[in-house]
């Protein structure tokens, strides 16, 4: 009998590489959502070994706020250029001009949940009827009980109380017509695992995700990278500090932590005696103890 034993990320990698390609065979227009994050660009790698020497089955789609840190849209475009793929951009600010979302006011306004709109209106406007997204159980507590295929409604509404069983790895990707499928290849790994992977596939990512100096400013609590996005005040003080970023989204809502993390290797260091899960850094959690969980009912990722 052999004695050979796959390496717990070769198992995970193996399991993601075989829901990409499930998610290929079971729908018609499928699509990745994009984020310009550690965890789609984990996905992006992913596919690319899933489909590689062939193309994608489907286009990388990013909603983009236009609250983005400029290192993120950088390496976006950089990565598109040298993978040669499809992408389509869904604007926030286009919803606004049209009026069908109206922008947050006051010193705490974000467009983080506009974006929610602007996505349903993306999947509505390219027929897609599944997306592939890089949520993971370990992020927050709506996130631990939502299935790998997570079936939404025509109005792309999640209801936890439809989840389907997923018993030993087979998946029902069947959707009546207007309804999609949410994916989560890597629903199963953890922050730790994504790093360990990154730093065995030698995967680049955005400069943000490594310390830095960067003008703050400190808002309820959280590290702010001092931006035009923000409505600062004479309350604010900006403050240059030693920070990076565990999680990447709008510049509003992001908030940095102070790190002296310069290379992966400290990075999972600094991960593994952490007390606080990268969602920490979110104010768009904060709003209420179930904010993602009711985001999510309204269509978010």
């Amino acid at each position: 009998m052999s004695t050979n034993r796959l390496d717990y990320l070769d198992e995970l990698e193996a399991e993601a590489i075989y829901i990409l390609r499930e998610v290929a065979g079971q729908f018609e227009k499928p699509a990745l959502l994009f984020s310009g994050g550690k965890d789609s660009i984990t996905l992006v790698h992913l596919a690319l070994k899933a489909f590689r020497p062939g193309k994608f089955p489907f286009p990388l789609v990013h909603i983009d706020t236009g609250h983005n840190f400029e290192e993120t849209i950088q390496y976006r475009d950089e990565m598109i250029a040298r993978i040669g793929e499809k992408l389509i951009v869904g604007h926030v600010q286009d919803s606004i001009d049209e009026g069908k979302v109206i922008e947050q006011t006051g010193k705490n306004a974000s467009r983080n949940a506009l974006q929610t709109f602007t996505l349903l209106d993306t999947i509505a406007k390219n027929g897609f009827d599944a997306c592939i997204g890089g949520a993971r159980r370990d992020e927050e507590k709506a996130r631990a009980k939502e299935r790998i295929f997570s079936v939404r409604d025509e109005f792309g509404q999640w209801d936890p109380k439809r989840q389907r069983p997923e018993l030993w790895n087979i998946y029902n990707g069947k959707i009546h017509k207007g309804e999609n499928v949410r994916v989560f290849p890597i629903s199963n790994w953890t922050e730790l695992d994504v790093w360990n992977y990154i730093r065995r596939e030698n995967i680049p990512l955005p400069t943000i995700y490594f310390a830095h100096q960067r003008d703050c400013i400190t808002r309820n609590g959280q590290l702010m990278a001092a931006s035009p996005f923000l409505n600062m005040d004479e309350e604010d003080v900006v403050e240059r500090r030693n920070v990076r970023f565990r999680t990447v989204g709008d510049m509003t809502c992001t908030a940095a932590v102070e790190s002296y993390a310069f290379e992966i290797d400290d990075i999972i260091s600094e991960i593994a005696d952490s007390k606080i899960s990268e969602r920490g850094a979110r104010m768009d959690d904060k709003v209420s103890e179930a904010a993602m969980e009711e985001r999510k009912k309204g269509g978010y990722f």
